[in-house]
């Protein structure tokens, strides 16, 4: 895919169908450690998620939304991909963005989502910390991650 005319756009709320459509089938394409009573409750708790209470950015080309970031307190709080433009350097564009541009230099990640550990490893983000359970108490551990100076 051409990234010529892709851009990095703030949330509005005409993007938020979109944005929850990217959420639902990224983590269905990464997170096969959830149950489907997990995935369902999770689910529903991002659907209520006011987009507005963090820094969100969202990845377009013309007005369709390939992926989306979210910072807080210099925190990644969240970045989907839509799973058609996984491995395109797109993540790592959001990435980019949000450590550039809106300072984030910390995040988490579940411990079973192997491949976006990596890709936050290979990025320079180092695990400072690990939960043995996640934000809402279910089972799955996070690893807090912190970037590194280069």
């Amino acid at each position: 895919m051409q990234t010529d005319n892709i851009d990095i756009r703030p949330y509005t709320d005409v993007y938020r169908q979109q944005v929850l459509t990217i959420w639902e089938k990224s983590v269905l394409a990464t997170h096969h450690f959830l149950t489907a009573t997990d995935f369902e409750e999770i689910k529903e708790l991002v659907n209520n998620i006011n987009f507005h209470d963090f820094q969100v950015f969202c990845l377009t080309s013309k007005n369709r939304v390939l992926g989306f970031i979210g910072v807080a307190d210099k925190k990644v709080e969240m970045l989907f991909l839509d799973p058609e433009y996984f491995g395109q350097g797109l993540g790592r564009k959001l990435l980019d963005f949000a450590v550039k541009e809106l300072k984030a230099n910390k995040l988490d990640v579940n411990a079973q989502n192997v491949n976006a550990l990596k890709f936050y490893q290979k990025y320079g983000f180092d695990i400072v910390e690990r939960t043995d359970k996640d934000e809402q108490g279910r089972n799955y551990p996070l690893l807090r991650m912190k970037l590194i100076d280069k």
